[in-house]
């Protein structure tokens, strides 16, 4: 008689083990969140890179995109960036939100993307040193030698003239988190803006109406966004749709 209760509690855990293998697997299905990392203007990826390590340290799937800021207008690159990664997030099994944290350039792409078309599965956004407002330094050095080879066509649309396209895009209507610099490691540029700077947009523009929380970092535009305070902040927002205190 013992041997066979034996048997069938052996039987049993057999089953149990079998049952809790099945909901486990089917727990691998529930939905992921992925991030598109945009970088700047004359960047790329790899300047994403450390910020990108970070949020798949958080359990988020990327894809950190790399796109010729160079060589094109901004209506073109924001098809041609913002519509990889979106692929390359909607290819995942699972998919959840679709999250987005921007460089500079990368943050203007992305609402002129959404200026024209609807993204269903958009999250929350981080945007780090955003020409929201435009730039007063596209203006005013735009004329000097080396310019265009720099900046490309890109480049002539972030100012705050005529043909600037941060100015004629409206006010966001999604969650955004801005995170401003207020140091400069080029005092050229930070003398054409107004102060506090990051050294290529003032604090001030980079705001936009709509935008959920918005913070000042002591750091540069060239190195913000591989800074241990702004990963911090920007992997908070993405959590909870605001900043955290440690910005303080």
């Amino acid at each position: 008689m013992n041997r066979v209760k034996v048997t069938v509690t052996l039987t049993h855990l057999v089953k149990v083990t079998v049952t809790l293998t099945l909901l486990m697997a089917g727990g691998a299905a529930v939905a992921t969140d992925c991030v598109v990392l945009l970088h700047g203007l004359a960047r790329t990826s790899a300047s994403m890179s450390k910020m990108e390590e970070a949020l798949q340290g958080e359990g988020y799937a990327t894809a950190n995109v790399d796109y010729p800021s160079r060589d094109y207008e901004i209506s073109e690159l924001a098809s041609m960036a913002v519509g990889e990664g979106l692929a390359r997030c909607r290819a995942n099994d699972g998919l959840g939100k679709i999250h987005f944290v921007t460089h500079s350039l990368g943050g203007i792409l992305l609402r002129q993307y959404l200026s024209t078309a609807p993204i269903a599965e958009l999250g929350r956004v981080v945007m780090l040193g955003p020409p929201n407002q435009g730039s007063r330094a596209s203006d005013e050095l735009e004329g000097v030698p080396g310019f265009d080879w720099l900046n490309g066509p890109a480049g002539h649309q972030l100012g705050k003239g005529a043909n600037s396209v941060p100015l004629a895009l409206g006010p966001v209507d999604f969650e955004l988190g801005v995170i401003a610099g207020n140091r400069s490691i080029d005092p050229i540029t930070s003398a054409v803006l107004d102060n506090p700077d990051d050294g290529r947009v003032s604090v001030e523009d980079t705001k936009v109406e709509g935008m959920d929380d918005f913070v000042v970092v002591e750091h540069s535009h060239a190195f913000m966004m591989r800074m241990r305070l702004p990963i911090e902040l920007t992997k908070t927002f993405l959590r909870t749709g605001r900043f955290s205190d440690t910005a303080d």
